[in-house]
Formats: C-alpha cells, structure tokens, sequence
C-alpha cells in the first residue's frame, strides 16, 4: 500500500501530495542551518546506504527570474529512490526544498545553491541518519555536484561510489556556456577535480540534454569508460527506461 505525505512546505500553495510506498518513513533533520527533508527506508544495519541526492528543483520561473520555492515539480529521483529495491535507501531533498525553514533566501536555490553552509546541512543530515556506513551517493543535475562536494570535503563519509544522472559537476562552464549569471557565492566540484577522481564514479548523460550538456561531464570525467549515454534521453525526460540500471548501481 503507498501512504502519502506532505512536509511543511514554504507556501501552503505549493504544497502537493508525496507518495512514498510504506516502507519509508519521512523525517524533516535539523541541522546548525537549514532543515533537510528526507525519506528514508533502513532495513539492513550491515548493508552500504544509496542516498538519492535531489537535483535543484525548481530554482527559476519560466521568465528567467528566480522563483519563491524551489520544490522540484519532477517526480524522477523521488521514482528513482521508492522504486529502488535496496535495503537501505535515502531520498535526500535540497535546503528550503518541501519544508519552511528561516534560513531560507533565494540565493540558496540561486547564485549560493553550494555554498559551503548549504554542503555542510547536507552532511550534517547524512551524518545524522547513516553514522560511519558505507555509501552510494547518487546525485541528479545539481545533486551530483552536491554528491562530489560531501564526497571529496567529508573523509568521515565513507562513501564508496558516485554516480551522476545529468549531473552539473562544473557549474562554472554549465553558466558561462548558457550565459547565466555565475554561481558567485557557491563552491564548484571543479576546484577538486583530483581528489574526485579518487572515487568510483558511474555517469549517466542523456544525449539531447541541452541543459547539462555532454561536454560538461566528458571535460570533468577523467576516466572516459565511466560515463554511460542515455539515447533520447534530455534533462528531464527518456530516463525510465534506464531506471533499472541505475537502481542496480
């Protein structure tokens, strides 16, 4: 049976029904920041954790400008992480992502979306649901960046594996080749491109993304047979039929 949940959201207006199958369990994390959402299934203490890291959801309205919540409006990793038969699973939403929190400003779903006190909320909440056991970090567009920065700034984290889907690990070329305003108060992955390249790493890249282009990833990726290209798929979309691989990771 799925049960359906729905955190405390930024505006009453954009608060929408989550289905999540009844083996998660929902769960808003303080941290010294931002409160982090999460949904997570914990069944196996001596199994590793896959942790579903959210991408930037909805930072930006149709016009350009910067929106009023940026609670995703696409289901694909919350379906990722629910549909993903491992034991152990989190879906890890972004700060001021599902729940009301008075750190939360624009800049954090904008210019400052990594910036170090965001990266360090998302540790603080993994650190509180997972402790010292092994993990799998998948990351979406922006939540791969988000991945890289835990994985590469945290040495408690024993993180075992990165994967990407789409994933924006260089946002200073994703702007500058799209023309948008630079990430100014945000760290970049880019700067740790050789204490990434430490970590098994898989990157899914779909061929008609025209958001996260290829060459983002394939300039970053040191070891080329990492990266694994989805026919059809673009930013958003075509991404179901590599569900299964994915979630076999």
């Amino acid at each position: 049976m799925i049960k359906y949940i729905c955190g405390i959201l930024l505006f009453l207006a954009a608060c929408a029904t989550i289905k999540a199958p009844d083996s998660f369990v929902y769960e808003e994390i303080p941290t010294t920041t931002f409160k982090i959402a999460a949904w997570h299934k914990l069944s196996n203490q001596n199994a590793p954790i896959k942790v579903y890291i959210e991408g930037d959801g909805a930072a930006f309205r149709a016009n350009g400008n910067v929106s009023s919540n940026p609670t995703p409006r696409s289901t694909l990793v919350r379906e990722l992480a629910f549909g993903d038969l491992h034991e152990n699973i989190i879906y890890l939403a972004r700060p001021c992502q599902f729940v009301q929190d008075n750190m939360c400003a624009p800049q954090y779903w904008s210019t400052a979306r990594f910036a170090p006190e965001i990266i360090q909320a998302e540790y603080e909440a993994l650190q509180k649901l997972v402790g010292k056991r092994p993990l799998i970090l998948v990351g979406f567009s922006g939540g791969a960046q988000v991945a890289g920065l835990l994985a590469v700034k945290y040495s408690d984290l024993y993180v075992k594996k990165l994967v990407t889907i789409a994933g924006n690990l260089d946002h200073q070329t994703w702007t500058s080749y799209h023309n948008l305003p630079p990430l100014i108060l945000s760290e970049n992955l880019a700067q740790y491109k050789t204490q990434y390249a430490k970590f098994l790493q898989v990157h899914y890249i779909g061929q008609n993304d025209d958001n996260i282009l290829p060459f983002i990833t394939e300039n970053f990726v040191a070891d080329k047979s990492s990266i694994i290209y989805v026919n059809e798929a673009s930013h958003n979309r075509g991404w179901q039929k590599t569900f299964p691989q994915i979630q076999k990771e």
